[in-house]
């Protein structure tokens, strides 16, 4: 099969190669699916289990990406809940060969069926990205109606998704970003916007919910106006800054397949609308991880049309 591959991780997408590489089989539990669409984040490549396994040993070349939507062609023994033929989408293990290829290999527990209305690039585009907002702002951050919600990278794949749920569930949200963004931001459900090259930070007041993926002074400046009680949750590794009087928080995506239907649904609703930024074929993939502007938004590699 042609896959992406990364033969050295810490260099960057400037060592990723398409190759042909043996088609992955299905150990216990597993599944196989056929690749339709795959979703990458360029910081992947900087993370340990890219080229390390759980152990700490090397397992460069590997391939990366780990948002996946396509349709099951194996099962591996004792694999239950999902068959052969069904379109599937969902997170794959870190710690595995990923999804910019034709096929891989994925824990069954880590997929959810695919609506047949919901279009396999629209799929790949939701488990990082809504799994993040989701997991960040109800299970991390256990928002409630009628807080108030500072959502960091309004413009990116997942601060627009943070701010369409926050809103959704009855919070009132302010979004960050550079002043380009602001139009964007308000699109996807904000109900302010502060321009963090020009705005001050500080003026919003204080806020319940500080959804961090930004880090460094910006989540100094941020902890700050957290509320007493309030929580700071953070996707950019160990917090630093923690609030007064509240909780700091940092976490890592997990799969879910109830949270998966969860965030489908609502896009099948029309409540949710997912933030692609960039499309490629898996032939021009590598050359569209170098751009010569700013893309804001998920990248989506459609590997079978």
């Amino acid at each position: 099969m042609k896959a992406i591959v990364a033969t050295d991780p810490a260099k960057g997408t400037t060592e990723m190669k398409l190759m042909v590489v043996p088609e992955p089989t299905a150990a216990i539990n597993d599944v196989v699916v056929q690749v339709f669409a795959s979703g990458f984040i360029p910081t992947e490549l900087s993370w340990p289990s890219t080229g390390a396994d759980r152990l700490g040993r090397n397992r460069a070349p590997s391939i990366p990406g780990h948002d996946v939507a396509g349709v099951v062609t194996a099962l591996g023994y004792g694999t239950t809940g999902l068959s052969v033929g069904q379109r599937v989408f969902g997170l794959t293990d870190w710690y595995r060969d990923g999804t910019l290829a034709e096929y891989v290999a994925v824990e069954a527990r880590n997929l959810a069926p695919l609506p047949g209305d919901v279009d396999f690039t629209v799929g790949a585009s939701l488990p990082t990205s809504g799994l993040t907002a989701w997991q960040g702002l109800f299970q991390h951050g256990r928002l409630q109606a009628g807080q108030r919600v500072l959502a960091h990278g309004s413009a990116g794949a997942v601060g627009t998704m943070v701010a369409q749920l926050a809103r959704e569930a009855g919070a009132y949200v302010i979004s960050t970003g550079r002043a380009a963004d602001r139009q964007k931001a308000l699109d996807f459900g904000a109900h302010e916007f502060v321009d963090l090259d020009n705005d001050a930070l500080e003026d919003i007041g204080g806020v319940d919910l500080v959804f961090d993926v930004i880090g460094g002074d910006i989540q100094k400046r941020s902890a700050s106006l957290i509320r007493a009680g309030g929580t700071l949750v953070s996707v950019v590794g160990p917090v630093e800054a923690r609030p007064a009087d509240g909780r700091a928080i940092d976490f890592v995506v997990e799969s879910d397949r109830g949270q998966l239907l969860e965030i489908v649904q609502r896009v099948r609703d029309g409540r949710l609308r997912t933030n692609i930024g960039h499309v490629a074929s898996l032939d021009d993939a590598v050359e569209s991880f170098h751009p010569t502007t700013r893309i804001s938004g998920k990248t989506i590699i459609r590997v079978r049309s």
